[in-house]
């Protein structure tokens, strides 16, 4: 009996998250001599008036703000980052990315897109059931519980346009917390449709079952006209957006009720007639067709919108206001392993059970709207013909063979990269790495600035005729070494980006002018204030991969995954600024990898 009691409960989704510990503020000192050594010729005086001057007074007032909040950054966060930002949000801050089952059990097939979303919904519908029910198991990182409160922002979940400062509405409750809405929402040729995901008993709907609402969808599409397009508005800019949205109201304040169905929605499917054809090697249509597709259907606020493509393939877009990517990751990758185990098959019952069909969500509209519309169109077509993707698979190695040199698999990816741009670009990029802060009470992320000293002196010792293979072993090994320790400092929450952004909004709230500090030309070159050059992510060891544009106009986002036999990287560009190429970039950083490769083997010999 004993042994019996000693086995304990599953863990609860959400049990550990009133002991995480609080977002730590790294001391004023530490987070400047960082910046100083970011910087290649950082203005020592700005920063040591700003040491002994204002900056210690408004790190004081962080201080202060930390005792009375458990995550001093959270709400400056969203505001800065994401809610108060103007810019489209469709292109510029939303992630997509491509669904991996063309490589194993779904290849891109004529006919079967119907059949397939039908499956990969119904495993959604159940990862929602986890995370309602708590039983899916809260992450660690080794023994370390992670935080688990965005994965409340999955489901149900929109971020809504205000005039100077979006909102998020999240609809989400555990099954503890009381009832959560469960109506679907699918968008098809420019026309909007809802079905409850639940039976009448509360039971969630078989593939079957979904299959005959989403072909009621397809069918009536297919032999009516277009609709109206109105989830267009969603990827204008944000105050424009905000407007038409009230204007739209206005009209017809049934208008208001369909907003709060498409908001609360648990999800948002889109039937997409793009045939973005892909293979395992290459998957840039869809990548491209994912993030930068028709703007009629896709709801760009929804915090997931699943993309099923008319050639049985699928893709994904998010806000990213909500949660950060990794979120999504551990869904996607849920739902590959699921797809994979069951050969995409259903091996359930046939049986439909009666049901309503699902009901059109029609908008009245006037010529203001129909007007709003069109603009909204032309603007984000002429963003998204600027936009250029390449998302490809790099066989010749994978994580297997760098664990095997010793070498840490990311940081080999971040300074091949680096080396790529600085060969492409003759100068080093100020250059972002994600890192994640979940350790943490409602951490997000914090930037890792991986353009270091070492890795410029590396960079410029393989570039150097001069330096033979040891010298160039030495540099590199030396990149390496710094990389792993600040990247696994700011994961402790001692980085100095988020310290800096606090110091500099503590200022703006309480109207002082700007520090001097911010200033400095330096400070943006560096990246300070999102100007990064680069742009890069991790995405993770799974098959989930996704892609993000540029955060300055003569950048690049930089996301890859690594795998045992492979690493998969997407790059995205303005075909705009002609000095920045994607395809160039991936061709530089496949010579790259090679060549850290070649310098970790003579090490053995």
């Amino acid at each position: 009996m004993a042994n019996l009691l000693s086995e304990s409960l599953p863990e609860r989704t959400f049990q550990y998250q009133n002991n995480l510990p609080p977002l730590p503020v790294p001391s004023l000192e530490s987070s400047l001599s960082k910046y100083l050594d970011a910087e290649f010729e950082a203005t020592v005086d700005t920063v040591r008036k700003f040491q002994e001057g204002v900056g210690k007074e408004l790190h004081q007032k962080l201080l202060q703000r930390a005792k009375t909040k458990k995550n001093w950054l959270e709400e400056w966060w969203l505001d800065t980052a994401y809610l108060e930002v103007r810019v489209p949000s469709q292109l510029n801050v939303n992630f997509g990315g491509p669904a991996p089952y063309v490589e194993h059990c779904w290849p891109p097939a004529e006919g079967t897109s119907l059949q397939r979303a039908s499956i990969t919904t119904w495993h959604t519908l159940q990862y929602w059931n986890l995370i309602r029910t708590e039983r899916l198991a809260p992450q660690k990182a080794g023994k370390t519980a992670l935080d688990m409160d965005q994965f409340r922002m999955l489901f149900c979940t929109c971020k809504v346009p205000g005039v100077k400062k979006d909102t998020i509405y999240n609809y989400f409750k555990t099954e503890r917390e009381g009832p959560c809405p469960s109506h679907l929402v699918v968008i098809c040729r420019g026309r909007i449709f809802t079905f409850d995901a639940l039976s009448a008993d509360g039971q969630i709907l078989t593939p079957p079952e979904l299959l005959r609402q989403l072909s009621y969808v397809k069918e009536r599409c297919d032999r009516e006209p277009e609709g109206d397009g109105v989830c267009a508005l969603t990827s204008e800019e944000r105050t424009r957006w905000a407007k038409a949205r009230e204007h739209l109201i206005s009209i017809d304040p049934h208008n208001k009720t369909i907003l709060e169905t498409i908001q609360s929605s648990l999800f948002v499917i889109c039937l997409d007639e793009a045939k973005p054809y892909s293979t395992p090697e290459n998957y840039t249509n869809i990548t491209m067709e994912a993030l930068a597709g028709k703007p009629t259907i896709r709801w760009g606020d929804k915090s997931y919108n699943s993309v099923v493509f008319s050639d049985g393939t699928f893709g994904s877009t998010c806000d990213h206001a909500p949660y950060d990517a990794m979120v999504l990751v551990t869904l996607c990758w849920y739902l590959d392993q699921q797809i994979k185990a069951t050969e995409g098959k259903w091996k359930g019952s046939d049986a439909v059970r009666p049901m309503p069909p699902p009901e059109e969500l029609v908008f009245t509209v006037d010529e203001k709207v129909r007007s709003d519309i069109s603009h909204a169109k032309q603007q984000y077509l002429e963003s998204a013909q600027d936009l250029q993707v390449v998302c490809y698979a790099f066989t010749a190695f994978g994580k297997a063979t760098i664990k095997q040199k010793k070498l840490h698999p990311d940081t080999f990816v971040q300074l091949a990269m680096q080396l790529a741009y600085y060969r492409m670009h003759k100068e080093p990029g100020s250059c972002y790495e994600t890192a994640m802060t979940r350790k943490f009470y409602h951490g997000r992320t914090e930037t890792m600035r991986t353009c270091t000293k070492e890795a410029l002196n590396w960079c410029t010792a393989m570039m150097d005729p001069m330096c033979d293979d040891k010298g160039k072993r030495k540099a590199m090994l030396r990149a390496f070494d710094t990389h792993n320790k600040l990247m696994a400092e700011a994961q402790e929450g001692k980085g100095f980006d988020r310290h800096l952004l606090g110091l500099y909004l503590i200022a703006k709230e309480e109207g002082r002018p700007t520090p001097e500090l911010f200033m400095d030309p330096l400070y943006a070159k560096s990246g300070g204030g999102g100007n990064f050059v680069l742009s890069s992510s991790l995405v993770g060891y799974t098959t989930v991969l996704g892609a993000v544009a540029p955060m300055v106009p003569h950048g690049y986002g930089f996301f890859y995954r690594i795998r045992d036999d492979r690493i998969v990287i997407s790059i995205t560009a303005w075909k705009s600024c002609r000095q920045t190429d994607a395809a160039s970039l991936f061709n530089c950083f496949n010579s790259s990898l090679h060549e850290i490769l070649h310098l970790a083997t003579t090490s053995q010999l």
